[in-house]
């Protein structure tokens, strides 16, 4: 695993040591980013169901503002705090590291997000679980995207968010949507 762009570009992340995570692979991450484009620079971004971190470390090393890492797996975190200490030394300011589970950190997360990345484990309501926790995100302007397996359709809404694009690549999905404006 590697940061694909920007000031970091290049640069190895650690991947997990243990069964269970699914990190996002260099080629999605790349082609979520690509599609974020110019939005990713200057954002307030919540990378959700963290993993390894490296969605909110690409989105800091293309110039997001800040990046709000969450997961409830302990190990998960660490791995996170390794990542981001060894690849952002002098940039703890830009973000801020929660062991909680996505609709907990954000009730103490210091938002709102201008995008929101949900990366939750694989199973056929994991999409709209997420989007779920994510309600309290952000405003109109939010972005969420949600990765999740080809063999579980992502809804066309939940909550406030609607549909907005979807991408396949093999056995995952990007699926981008946008806040209702009410």
């Amino acid at each position: 695993m590697r940061v694909i762009a920007g000031e970091l570009k290049g640069r190895q992340l650690k991947a997990p040591k243990w069964e269970g995570l699914r990190p996002t692979s260099d080629r999605l991450r790349e082609t979520l980013f690509d599609i974020l484009g110019p939005a990713v620079r200057g954002a307030r971004v919540l990378d959700g169901y963290a993993g390894t971190g490296a969605n909110g470390i690409e989105a800091l090393s293309r110039g997001a503002a800040h990046v709000t890492f969450v997961d409830n797996d302990a190990r998960a975190v660490r791995l996170i705090e390794e990542n981001a200490a060894r690849l952002l030394p002098d940039a703890r300011e830009r973000y801020a590291i929660i062991r909680a589970g996505v609709a907990d950190a954000l009730r103490r997360a210091a938002g709102p997000f201008d995008l929101v990345i949900l990366d939750p484990p694989y199973a056929a309501d994991a999409a709209a679980d997420a989007l779920d926790a994510a309600t309290a995100a952000g405003g109109p302007e939010t972005r969420a995207i949600v990765e999740h397996a080809r063999r579980y359709a992502a809804p066309p809404r939940q909550g406030k968010w609607t549909l907005d694009r979807s991408v396949t690549a093999g056995d995952s999905v990007l699926s981008f949507y946008r806040a209702q404006r009410d």
